[in-house]
């Protein structure tokens, strides 16, 4: 089971270079930085793999909500401003 949260946390490590290309005031964290915010009301995770990606992983994370990464524009509105929202791609 940890093996397989560190497995799919590091899938989360990308994110940064998914998000930072399309956020400019994008952070990075560390697998360790994220494992305690796993769960917790304000973050809300957000997959953005390809359809191919998600469909062929056996590791997602618990709780995140998929979208589509090529229409960040008209989805990200939808996402309260005061929450930590992370997200992940392949």
């Amino acid at each position: 089971m940890v093996k397989r949260v560190v497995s799919t946390v590091t899938l989360l490590l990308i994110v940064l270079a998914c998000g930072a290309a399309r956020a400019g005031d994008a952070h990075t964290m560390t697998k360790e930085q994220l494992l305690p915010m796993l769960g917790k009301p304000d973050v809300i995770i957000i997959d953005v793999r390809t359809n191919y990606d998600w469909d062929k992983s056996k590791e997602k994370i618990k709780g995140a909500v998929r979208e589509e990464g090529t229409k960040f524009n008209s989805w990200m509105k939808k996402y309260p401003k005061d929450k930590t929202i992370v997200l992940y791609c392949a």
